[in-house]
């Protein structure tokens, strides 16, 4: 039997081309049919049915389908340990059982109502005793003992090896009574595991604030995410980072926590075995069988009907198409894209230093260690499509063989030589179609929410060249803040843009502190190039105007407005917001600034979130990124 390394080396060659489209694009962005509804929803004034912690019905479907360390073969023998197992190499596994260390103190500081109503958990639950001991780590739910998933990794394009949930811990699956969605509870922060490597295991109580907000942000946009469901200080825990600082767990969870590294790390061992578990465990178990894989599957196909694995490899590239698309259309920057951050779902996956975009810049970069810019906003839709040839490498051979893969023959004495030519050349042909789909997945959804964002009810190929295109160009021109332009463009009157006198007193609604011709010593007369600005973006209007014109009722404001602000959120938890967050909350002690962040970041697109006499904190929360605080970096350090 070859090795599958020897057998693909024609695939690895084929890999490191760069899709045309790619290169191609006007400004690298771009996603989809099926895009879900960006409908706000009111969470804190609406109460969802739900059952209590006892009642939800768990599960371990994981751990009963897929290989244990077989240094810790059962729970049994884990929780005999007389110490935590050491960081080693794990082979033909897919996890380790291994137990959250529990923590003298905790302090439970919020929990989502979002969250609780996906998982069908009952509000005020949180009160309940056994819930904090739960998400504190001090509680094992009888008969489902938690396990830490092995996987590897390519890092900023390099190989890793293995890698693993170094301290992120699996409690359980749950399901929703009402949705039939099963998730997987995980504790990120619960101390080490045997993929700790040199790390303790721990998350400081800073990056477990960021992840809690910014998880619940994106599904309030409607942005494919991870969710998080609580945040518990561990008070007396301490951890050193850039310093010394309290440490935290955030209970996240997700319909799987599989990623395109769970398969790169069998492919790196020559591990069939488990490559074909894991493949078959997705499709069944996480995607709910062959007939949820959905896409195209024409007749009279070049390589005749495709296998359960060639339709699982293209659903995965369709879904993190369309999921790099929301993130190019609304700004958002995960800052570390390796392997082991690409869900198989198309998930939004483990935030470190992300950020929301400020002023429009696509070379930007949350991240103050990718001094390459690999994982800058505009190299995004180039980076997935590169993990997702490297998970075309892992699946090569399963879905190159095409019928062939569940025969007898290939069952017992694996692939043969006469079969590798033929297997590469199909591989390397559903890669290629693969790209073409995700091409074209990533187009029609970025066109889609795009068009959505501008108040278009009728989409054009000529959009993204004319509006599109352009948009963004004059925001980069002028250092105009991102969403902000999208947000103030919903809330202009179609009649203060009749007259070219007009549009240029409108103009002056984009600017703000951070926009280039502001900047102090950017131009000698910053009034005239203030004013050369102002024309820019009324002649911009001016386009604008006439293309809302040619659909029917596209100059009607009330219909706009109210449509513009569906999709166009007027609060992001910029970096700034997070950073102000977190010193009140860690170094301030404070504990409802929290609540009101999540609540926000729950319901994006409303004009106000509390009483009148919060409105001008929420305006400012809302408003300007502070001079100062433009466009701060993050380090992956938590």
């Amino acid at each position: 039997m070859l090795p599958p390394q020897q057998i693909f080396q024609q695939l690895t060659t084929h890999s490191t081309r760069q899709p045309g489209f790619l290169r191609s694009l006007p400004r690298l962005l771009l996603l989809s049919r099926n895009f879900s509804s960006l409908m706000s929803v009111n969470y804190s004034n609406m109460e969802a049915p739900g059952v209590t912690l006892d009642e939800l019905p768990k599960s371990h479907v994981f751990t009963d389908k897929l290989p244990p360390d077989p240094n810790t073969p059962t729970p049994q023998i884990a929780d005999s340990l007389p110490a935590r197992p050491k960081p080693g190499l794990v082979k033909n596994a897919a996890f380790t059982w291994i137990k959250p260390e529990e923590s003298a103190e905790f302090e439970l500081l919020a929990v989502s109502p979002a969250a609780f109503d996906s998982i069908g958990l009952k509000r005020g639950q949180e009160k309940e005793d056994s819930f904090g001991r739960l998400v504190s780590g001090n509680k094992v739910w009888e008969g489902h003992y938690p396990w830490a998933q092995c996987y590897g990794g390519y890092q900023f394009g390099h190989w890793a090896g293995q890698l693993g949930d170094g301290r992120a811990i699996s409690l359980f699956e749950s399901t929703n009574p009402t949705t039939g969605i099963r998730y997987e509870w995980q504790l990120k922060g619960a101390g080490t595991t045997p993929y700790s490597r040199f790390a303790d295991g721990k998350a400081v109580l800073r990056s477990s604030i960021r992840e809690f907000i910014v998880s619940e942000a994106l599904h309030g946009l409607g942005i494919p995410t991870t969710r998080a469901l609580s945040l518990t200080l561990l008070p007396t825990k301490k951890a050193q980072r850039e310093t010394t600082e309290p440490c935290a767990i955030v209970t996240r969870f997700a319909q799987s926590w599989l990623r395109v590294g769970t398969f790169d790390l069998p492919y790196s061992r020559n591990d069939r075995n488990l490559t074909r578990k894991l493949a078959n465990y997705a499709i069944e178990e996480v995607y709910g069988g062959v007939d949820n894989l959905g896409g195209p599957r024409e007749d009279g196909e070049p390589d005749g009907e495709p296998n359960r694995y060639e339709l699982f490899y293209r659903e995965v590239v369709r879904r993190n198409a369309r999921t790099v698309a929301y993130w190019q259309a609304y700004g958002f920057m995960n800052g570390v894209l390796n392997t082991d951050n690409t869900s198989i779902l198309g998930l939004s996956l483990d935030f470190g230093p992300f950020s929301f975009m400020d002023n429009f810049d696509p070379s930007f970069t949350p991240n103050h260690d990718d001094s390459s810019l690999r994982y800058s906003y505009r190299n995004q839709p180039t980076i997935i499509w590169w993990n997702m040839v490297r998970l075309g490498e892992s699946l090569a051979e399963l879905f190159g063989l095409g019928n062939l893969v569940d025969s007898p023959q290939y069952l017992s004495s694996g692939l043969q030589p006469s079969q590798l030519e033929p297997l590469t050349e199909r591989a390397e042909r559903i890669i290629d179609r693969a790209g073409e789909e995700y091409k074209n997945t990533f187009i029609t959804t970025y066109q889609s929410l795009m068009s959505r964002r501008l108040g278009f009810s009728s989409q054009r190929d000529s959009d993204m060249e004319n509006h599109f295109t352009t948009t963004l160009d004059l925001m980069e021109k002028l250092g105009l803040d991102f969403n902000h332009f999208f947000r103030r463009l919903a809330d202009l009157p179609i009649s203060h843009m009749e007259s070219e006198d007009s549009r240029i007193m409108a103009s002056e609604h984009f600017f703000n502190a951070n926009s280039a011709v502001n900047m102090p010593g950017l131009a000698k007369d910053k009034a005239n190039e203030k004013e050369k600005a102002k024309k820019e973006i009324a002649e911009w209007l001016g386009k604008w105007r006439e293309r809302l014109g040619e659909e029917e009722g596209g100059l009607d404001d009330e219909r706009r407005q109210r449509e513009m602000k569906k999709v166009n959120p007027r609060f992001l938890p910029k970096n700034w917001v997070l950073d102000e967050l977190i010193n009140r909350v860690q170094r301030s002690g404070e504990r409802d600034i929290l609540h009101k962040i999540l609540d926000m970041s729950l319901r994006p697109f409303e004009d106000h979130w509390g009483p009148e006499s919060e409105w001008a904190e929420e305006d400012r929360l809302c408003g300007d990124v502070p001079p100062q605080d433009a466009g701060m970096q993050c380090s992956c350090s938590s």
